[in-house]
């Protein structure tokens, strides 16, 4: 066997199960053992960036990686995007990255590059084998680099010859990975902080925003009056009717800062402390108000959501929790098409279960207002900020959970980085509806030019920032990928469509004319 059959092997029995793949010749042995290998399924990106975004959006959803097969640095380069955010939303991402035979690296061939340097800034884990015996144990050494709390990428290079030449089975398995203790004293200042009398918040990140730990949070809350945050974006929130709620900050810093103002007292569960996006001219930095006391319950390398059942046990919390209130769904919006009644269709048809993958900027914060009191679902957000992630990432959820829906909200802008995904959903037969908030422009970026001072920007300076001249159709282009859809340009026309899509199996996408 060589070394590539070995290594596919050794990854299948490691647990590796689907392979997003866009290689080149220096993967073709890599590919051939792929083919071999039927316990792994192999999904073909036409962009390596749909690749890396589908392998964020699987592992948030399943909690184990997915293998990039990626061609050379201009192949890592092209999904370097995308796994930028996948390593903000902490998701174990595996990227086997082909490049030249060592022997032949001392001729500089066209597509030779430092692809261990490129890997470093969005990867946790970075090795290039060194010979095809040594290739499975490398690639087990990867699944094992991934999984590490609390998720990272890990990139392996793979010389040519490596997968090329004479290799043996490596039989190998994957522990799960243990946690790092709880604290005694973290969790003692805790319940001192809890039982203080002064305002305090549980600020939420990663899995604590899973049911379990949304429960747990509510017990404390119910127990001590605390307020509970998360970050504006994270990798998953489960949410929905009959679910805690939890206050997301909001985006822009001085409403982010206003919410945090009613605290003194801040309490980390798996997150970090909140932070603005980006900074302005002579703007403050902080968001925390001055002199708060700010104290970590459990990192993220810990099983934070333990920490909040171990919190609320000593806090007296007990296992009773008051109900959620019950809130209705909206009605279905008639009229004109906005980012609000758009917001407020989804609202009232999204289906129990769903998964939503939300890169929507601008137009999605009523959609998700509006799902608050939908069916319970899971929303997955822009983790790093990194446009273009929206459609790959709904389609690697997917891929991850053929038996739920998954809706894409999407802004056009973003949409056209990855567009390919489309098409990747038409081929596998993938049940997406994707929703393009169609305002032909970067809003967001007109946004923030009136924030820095531009109150009177001039045609040419907005011209940069609008999808226009020609106007994007993307009616035509999602039917050029091979998916089925429509345009909207009235609250009822979207709602009709939305509701056809989501009833009728496979890839679906409605323009929305906003």
């Amino acid at each position: 066997m060589n070394g590539a059959d070995c290594l596919m092997r050794a990854l299948a029995d490691a647990g590796v199960t689907l392979c997003f793949t866009n290689p080149g010749t220096t993967e073709i042995h890599l590919v051939a053992a792929l083919e071999q290998e039927r316990r792994i399924r192999t999904v073909l990106g036409l962009f390596e960036g749909v690749c890396s975004g589908a392998a964020d959006g699987f592992a948030r959803m399943t909690g184990r990686p997915a293998v990039n097969l990626l061609h050379l640095g201009p192949g890592l380069a092209n999904a370097m995007a995308n796994l930028h955010n996948a390593r903000r939303a902490r998701s174990p991402v595996v990227n086997l990255v082909g490049d030249h035979p060592v022997i032949h690296r001392r001729n500089d061939p066209p597509l030779a590059s430092d692809i261990a340097t490129m890997a470093a800034p969005v990867s946790g884990w970075v090795r290039e084998s060194a010979d095809a015996l040594a290739l499975p144990e490398d690639g087990v050494a990867a699944v094992r680099a991934a999984l590490g709390l609390p998720g990272q990428v890990a990139t392996l290079v793979i010389p040519a010859d490596c997968a090329w030449g004479t290799s043996q089975h490596l039989q190998s398995g994957i522990p799960q990975p243990e946690a790092s203790p709880l604290s005694e004293s973290a969790i003692a200042k805790a319940v001192g902080m809890l039982r203080s009398g002064a305002p305090t918040a549980l600020v939420l990140g990663g899995k604590t925003l899973l049911e379990p730990g949304l429960r747990a949070a509510a017990r404390i809350a119910q127990r001590s009056g605390a307020a509970v945050l998360s970050q504006t974006f994270d990798a998953r929130f489960a949410r929905g009717a009959g679910l805690p709620l939890v206050q997301r900050l909001p985006y822009f810093p001085e409403r982010a800062r206003k919410r945090l103002a009613a605290c003194s007292q801040f309490i980390l569960v798996g997150t970090h402390t909140p932070i603005s996006f980006f900074a302005y001219p002579n703007g403050e930095l902080d968001l925390l108000p001055k002199g708060s006391r700010v104290e970590i319950l459990a990192d993220e390398k810990q099983d934070a959501a333990r920490a909040l059942e171990t919190l609320a046990e000593a806090l007296g919390a007990g296992q009773d929790m008051t109900p959620p209130p019950m809130l209705k769904r909206p009605e279905r919006p008639t009229g004109a098409l906005t980012a609000e009644s758009a917001g407020a269709a989804i609202g009232a048809l999204l289906p129990e279960g769903a998964v939503v993958s939300d890169e929507s900027g601008t137009s999605g914060e009523f959609a998700y207002r509006h799902t608050v009191g939908a069916p319970p679902h899971d929303w997955l957000c822009l983790t790093g900020g990194s446009i273009g992630q929206g459609v790959p990432v709904g389609t690697g959820a997917a891929l991850a959970c053929p038996q739920r829906p998954v809706i894409c909200l999407q802004g056009d802008g973003g949409a056209m980085y990855t567009l390919q995904a489309l098409w990747t959903q038409a081929r596998e037969a993938l049940n997406v509806t994707t929703v393009i908030f169609s305002n032909r422009k970067y809003q967001i970026l007109q946004v923030e030019l009136q924030r820095l001072g531009f109150t009177t920007p001039s045609a040419a300076l907005l011209s940069t920032m609008e999808l226009s001249r020609p106007d994007l159709d993307w009616v035509k282009l999602a039917q050029g990928m091979g998916v089925p859809a429509a345009r909207a340009d009235s609250a009822e026309v979207f709602t009709s469509e939305l509701e056809r899509a989501l009833a009728e199996p496979g890839p679906h996408l409605i323009e929305a004319l906003l």
